[in-house]
């Protein structure tokens, strides 16, 4: 069922999302050759507790990390660790929330990792740009449709491909609610946008083939072809005129 938020439950919505765009931009500082993503889960959970908040992320269908760290050729849901060291040259995606009084916040980010290749960071670029194409849909009485197309439209243009097998989500009191957000679709196809609907898209796109698998993990996401893969996301709510990122 999807859920139009009151103007109480959106700032709140607004509180949580504030709380995980800064957690964001905490965890940046930190990106460097040498760090784990162990420490940055650290980081990021003592960060969010600081704030009167708890991870979203945490425990969550049992994950043990605050936060998604997923390097190189890991496209989502890596299991933060001492074992995974960055290295120079790498991109790191980030992805997280946080709950505050009931509500959830959620975006992600992809970083470079020291100096990074051209390509990389192409890739990087290109990846935060789809999710602004795909927001300029965003307004009230649109298609759902028309959000996913524009985001597929400018990744496939580009020489990219955006990950089939997952999408984004409404959000609100729970992390995940309906409707899926697919980074894929057609124009006009789709659920009704309205005023108050709270979503999270996220892009995932893959240097070369669409195609993902699951490690032993259970967990981490990984490309098949052992292409690098970006992530961006935000919170958005659904304005009468447009939408309002929550997670900036």
């Amino acid at each position: 069922m999807i859920t139009i938020k009151s103007s109480k439950e959106i700032e709140k919505m607004r509180a949580a999302g504030k709380i995980t765009g800064d957690a964001l931009r905490e965890i940046e500082k930190h990106i460097k050759p040498g760090v784990s993503t162990a420490e940055l889960d650290k980081i990021a959970y003592n960060f969010i507790i600081s704030k009167g908040a708890t991870p979203s992320f945490l425990h969550y269908n049992g994950f043990p990390g605050s936060i998604c760290a997923s390097p190189n050729d890991w496209v989502v849901h890596g299991i933060p660790s001492k074992d995974v060291v960055l290295a120079e040259g790498d991109i790191i995606s980030i992805d997280m929330g946080a709950c505050k009084d009931g509500y959830h916040g959620d975006a992600a980010r992809t970083y470079a990792v020291g100096k990074i290749s051209d390509e990389a960071q192409k890739l990087i670029d290109v990846t935060k740009q789809s999710f602004f194409e795909g927001i300029k849909q965003v307004v009230h009485g649109a298609k759902l449709g028309d959000v996913s197309a524009a985001i597929q439209e400018y990744v496939e243009m580009n020489g990219y491909s955006v990950v089939r097998d997952l999408v984004g989500h409404g959000i609100g009191k729970n992390l995940h609610e309906d409707p899926n957000v697919p980074n894929f679709g057609h124009k006009g196809k789709g659920v009704k946008l309205a005023q108050g609907m709270t979503l999270a898209i996220e892009p995932m796109v893959n240097a070369g083939e669409y195609d993902v698998c699951v490690l032993e993990d259970d967990w981490t996401v990984v490309t098949e072809d052992g292409s690098l893969s970006a992530h961006y996301e935000n919170t958005i709510l659904v304005t009468k005129d447009g939408c309002e990122i929550l997670t900036l």
